[in-house]
């Protein structure tokens, strides 16, 4: 018999993960009728669920080989503080969300024994370095996987994995409310909308902005009266504005969540960096041209180490069952201004509806086989890892 509540420490590193986060402790707390207590580290989304962040979530939000060595002391310091929070609260479980490379540095810095260490987003070894199951097995109890063919490449080494669904699926983009949001933000329902996502992280949108607002400004002749809205995570709001001065064409940035849902879902189209961000525009049913541009030496590198040639996970899930990409991608030195506004003509010009057919059946197979929404499956798996019975 337990005698006392359910105690997790729950550490997310960066937006995506926050948004993870938020829902698996709303799912904890259904599951356990309020009684589980969390504490970790995480962005406004997993502070609107309760919890109090020992630290700002955005000081882990840092991506790329070479980005990350001027921050390296800090985020090492981070790491320690961290471990040295879980072994004083003495939870009954750890669970890391996404950003690997700071929950293996954060986990080996505990010192406490018995505490389960549970991982929610499996490293995508199927798309490079592969060596990196051992790595997990090393450092974890069990892996919770996003895609349904995730769990064979850990369950083959010994670490247990379990499927439990894409977050996406319960975002509620697809119920979002586009005739409010035209209204709230004055947009007329006669021109086209396009909607522009450069990334959710400081080094993407600075990378992002200058080729999408080129290819905006080569949209127009071919399309008068297009007006453009970015979604944004609200802690770059003030980085887009600067970044976002002189736009060739009206632009409405909005950073609340059913503002940014609503967005994607009323967009005619959008032009996004690759991110989670591609499955909820295919959920929102918004054809997509997908770009992103790292640091050429980062870039350099890791070319050399990926085994995959598309960036779009839809695009990859389609492949691996034999079905041609659907997702256009322009990556690197491909995404040039040119190049962006030629995809996304075509997609305002009639293909996009056939972009959109075409991605539903991709969109289904992220959904868990137990018929429970993703954070549900995540929450009971999570549970029944330290022992606390389902309800």
């Amino acid at each position: 018999m337990r005698d006392r509540p359910p105690v997790l420490y729950i550490v997310a590193g960066e937006a995506s993960g926050d948004a993870l986060g938020a829902r698996l402790i709303r799912a904890l707390k259904d599951a356990t009728d309020g009684t589980i207590r969390v504490e970790g580290i995480g962005g406004p989304l997993m502070i609107a669920e309760g919890l109090e962040s020992q630290f700002p979530m955005a000081e882990l939000s840092v991506m790329g080989l070479l980005e990350v060595l001027p921050h390296a002391r800090r985020i090492m310091g981070r790491m320690r503080e961290a471990a040295a929070a879980v072994d004083e609260l003495q939870p009954d479980a750890v669970v890391t969300i996404d950003s690997p490379g700071f929950a293996h540095g954060f986990v080996t810095r505990i010192r406490s024994p018995g505490i389960k260490k549970i991982h929610y987003v499996a490293p995508t070894v199927w798309a490079w370095r592969a060596n990196r199951v051992h790595k997990f097995k090393r450092h974890f109890d069990h892996l919770l996987c996003l895609l349904p063919f995730e769990p064979e490449y850990f369950d083959a080494v010994g670490l247990p994995a379990t499927f439990v669904g894409h977050s996406v699926i319960e975002s509620g983009i697809a119920e979002a409310d586009t005739n409010a949001f035209r209204q709230r933000w004055q947009i007329p329902a006669e021109g086209p909308l396009l909607a522009v996502l450069p990334g959710s992280r400081r080094g993407e949108v600075t990378r992002h902005v200058a080729p999408f607002r080129e290819a905006v400004e080569r949209l127009l002749p071919s399309h008068p009266g297009l007006t453009c809205v970015m979604p944004a995570v609200p802690h770059l709001k003030e980085l887009l504005d600067g970044l976002a001065q002189n736009w060739p064409t009206r632009l409405v940035i909005v950073t609340e969540k059913e503002d940014r849902y609503a967005a994607m879902r009323t967009a005619d189209a959008a032009l996004a960096a690759s991110g989670t961000v591609s499955l909820e525009l295919a959920l929102a049913e918004t054809p997509m041209v997908i770009a992103y541009k790292l640091n050429p030496i980062t870039h350099w590198i890791v070319r050399r180490m990926v085994s995959v040639d598309y960036a779009s996970l839809l695009n990859i899930i389609a492949i691996r069952h034999g079905a041609a990409p659907i997702i256009p991608e322009r990556l690197q030195s491909d995404c040039r201004p040119e190049a962006l506004a030629a995809d996304l003509d075509n997609l305002l010009s009639g293909q996009g509806r056939a972009q959109v057919e075409a991605l539903k059946p991709w969109m289904e197979a992220l959904k868990p086989a137990s018929g429970l929404q993703p954070s549900a499956e995540a929450a009971r798996i999570v549970l029944s890892e330290i022992g606390v019975p389902p309800r």
